[in-house]
């Protein structure tokens, strides 16, 4: 067995981590990635030659450089198992206040809970992806991400063009109270998902500081749509509401081309 560093100065996220994945998950001679996010390494532990697996890095344009190659003794690599249960939880989490926040959302007449909902879902499909397509075949990974990421782009579409005719029309205030009342909760969830996050042994791992990258983010739009809620109630406006589900929408659109960018 050997090991092989990789210095790849564009690998800054998550959607470069799954993009390298991708591209290097039909050779055979590969047994294990290690990723480095935070150092832009890369550690690939393979038998035989280097020559496929470094032209595979160079093709994919985020300036991948080898460091060095040499023997190593290690041969096997055990999932962390912690890991993937504290993964699996941050996902159901984000998917059952998708599920929350989008009815309260419809009930409330709140776009901003929508689109907050929209966000979730985003979060959710990124760790599905990396979840539901371990162990399967490279179509079957771009086919997942493909599809997420146009769903994705539909659902930000039709937010986008709602807000619009919110804004234009002459539509009710939304319930301001709800809107506060639910993001609330869902900030107390990413607090908790945050926590689980920060309590693992395995926080400095990739996944793992994706993972809190994202709740991180989902806490500040939480707070966004607190504040919308209470410009709304003092203003007697829904625009603070269209206005909070205007940037929310945009990051989900934005999410959404990273994931496309997996499905290339």
């Amino acid at each position: 067995m050997k090991k092989t560093i990789f210095i790849i100065p564009k690998m800054d996220c998550p959607s470069e981590e799954n993009l390298i994945r991708m591209k290097l998950d039909g050779i055979s001679s590969i047994a294990n990635l290690d990723f480095d996010i935070a150092n832009r390494k890369l550690t690939v532990f393979h038998s035989g030659e280097i020559d496929q697996i470094e032209k595979s890095v160079t093709e994919l344009n985020l300036g991948g450089k080898k460091i060095s190659t040499e023997q190593t003794d290690q041969t096997e690599f055990k999932e962390n198992t912690n890991q993937k249960k504290l993964l699996w939880s941050v996902l159901i989490i984000n998917f059952a206040f998708f599920i929350i926040e989008m009815t309260t959302g419809l009930v409330s007449k709140s776009m901003g809970l929508v689109a907050d909902s929209l966000d979730m879902l985003a979060d959710s499909f990124v760790y599905g992806i990396s979840l539901f397509a371990v162990g399967g075949t490279l179509i079957k990974k771009k086919r997942i991400a493909k599809l997420a990421g146009y769903f994705q782009i539909i659902l930000a579409i039709m937010g986008f063009v709602e807000v619009l005719r919110r804004f234009f029309g002459d539509e009710k205030l939304p319930d301001f109270s709800t809107m506060i009342i639910v993001s609330i909760f869902a900030l107390i969830a990413n607090g908790i998902c945050l926590y689980i996050l920060q309590k693992s042994k395995s926080k400095e791992e990739a996944h793992m500081k994706a993972s809190m990258i994202f709740t991180s983010n989902d806490v500040i739009i939480n707070v966004g749509v607190i504040i919308a809620g209470l410009l709304v109630n003092w203003l007697s406006s829904n625009k603070p509401d269209l206005i909070i589900g205007t940037i929310v929408f945009a990051l989900v659109i934005q999410g959404a081309f990273r994931i496309l960018k997996l499905s290339k």
